[in-house]
């Protein structure tokens, strides 16, 4: 099945990959990943990444670049400062040659902030945009569908308003049933080589996103294991996460044999 949705002509299953370094970016490619989502602090769940990350990586790959705006973890209700941040982000995103921008918010009291997202979206035009795991977090998954549909996101990403896709699975197939494609519903958290198979089956969707990442240790022959530079649950110094070629490559594989 062919189509062409935000700005991409799409056929079969696309994977996009998660990265935050150049180095994920590159393995991400080569490894045969359809589109980049690029932000920084995956701890957090993502957050706005560097201008400097952006216009290196886009040397180095040619899969569309899609762009995280989030100005920092926690919750997805904004100040007008934040809001400031964000629009200029956005900005500066497209200005670095972006191809396409993940953002969301809400209300306080858990709906799709309509009003928010109109003002992202007008600075985001014409670049495709993805509503991203805010919409987990959403009082009603259901109605929060159609409030992107009419505000007119092409995608939005969801683990099924659950822990992980897999767990979110009978939800995340009611809303790929409710959006009839008149929006992309991208199953992502937690999807692994183990897993893919029966999400994307049991889902019905055309997408679906990963982080594919295997941890490699640091070249550093020196290392004081004395000092910690994160705090106490953070990824040690001396180890480093980064999408892995062959786990990319496996499930680009697995998602294509279902083609």
């Amino acid at each position: 099945k062919t189509q062409n949705r935000g700005g991409m002509a799409t056929s079969g299953l696309l994977m996009e990959v998660c990265v935050d370094s150049v180095e994920s970016a590159i393995n991400a490619e080569r490894g045969g990943a359809s589109r980049i989502e690029l932000c920084s602090s995956l701890m957090e769940g993502g957050t706005t990444p560097s201008l400097g990350l952006l216009q290196v990586i886009k040397k180095y790959v040619e899969i569309p670049v899609f762009v995280m705006i989030r100005p920092r973890g926690g919750d997805f209700l904004y100040s007008d400062q934040e809001m400031e941040v964000m629009k200029t982000d956005i900005k500066l995103a497209k200005s670095s040659r972006a191809d396409g921008l993940v953002f969301g918010a809400l209300t306080e009291d858990g709906r799709v902030d309509t009003a928010v997202c109109m003002e992202l979206l007008a600075a985001a035009r014409p670049l495709p945009v993805t509503f991203h795991r805010a919409f987990d977090m959403a009082h009603s998954a259901s109605l929060a569908l159609e409030s992107l549909i009419s505000l007119g996101f092409e995608r939005v990403l969801t683990s099924g308003c659950d822990s992980s896709a897999l767990e979110g699975l009978p939800t995340i197939r009611r809303l790929v049933e409710q959006a009839k494609e008149r929006i992309l519903v991208v199953p992502g958290g937690g999807i692994t080589e183990r897993n893919v198979m029966r999400i994307l089956e049991g889902s019905g969707a055309q997408e679906f996103h990963c982080s594919a990442r295997s941890s490699r240790d640091s070249a550093m022959k020196f290392r004081n294991a004395g000092v910690g530079m994160a705090a106490p649950m953070a990824a040690p110094e001396y180890s480093m996460k980064v999408a892995d070629v062959n786990r990319v490559r496996a499930l680009n594989a697995i998602a294509k044999n279902m083609v």
